[in-house]
């Protein structure tokens, strides 16, 4: 149980780390809203069978941080290979906690200005396989409802 709570959160983690990167599109693709909106979102993380789903209200200012920061509150995320554009994302680093751990992450999948999908997997120890994975978020509203959390 405690791998799995590990994988979530890290998985969770991920999720707040997602983005944008240094190559705004796709090689030959046209110019399109490349990032999400702000607003009221809700998302889902699951892994190895946990899911957790939580909604938040993002401010224009903490786009960045929700769809392009390299930490959360509870993990601080580096991607060495983070490939965002025309509405696809590739994304493979670690995430480390304050307590030292480090989980590999590697996830794919598709965007769009109000959601997105993306799979794969957390590998919490060097060379064991990677635990399945995913996050699933979609912007409820544009927006947030009085009391919500913000991000």
């Amino acid at each position: 149980m405690k791998t799995r709570l590990l994988a979530l959160a890290a998985v969770g983690g991920v999720v707040l780390a997602l983005g944008a990167s240094d190559r705004p599109f796709a090689a030959g693709a046209a110019p399109v809203q490349d990032t999400v909106l702000p607003g009221y979102w809700e998302y889902t993380t699951s892994a190895v069978g946990v899911r957790d789903t939580e909604r938040k209200c993002v401010r224009p200012s903490e786009i960045n941080r929700f769809f392009g920061g390299l930490s959360t509150r509870r993990w601080s995320c580096t991607y060495p290979v983070r490939e965002v554009g025309g509405g696809n994302a590739r994304f493979e680093g670690t995430c480390r906690d304050r307590k030292g751990r480090t989980v590999r992450v590697r996830l794919s999948g598709t965007y769009r200005t109000e959601s997105f999908r993306f799979t794969g997997g957390a590998q919490l120890a060097r060379g064991t396989p990677y635990l399945p994975a995913s996050i699933t978020a979609t912007r409820i509203s544009a927006t947030c409802p009085a009391g919500a959390e913000y991000f």
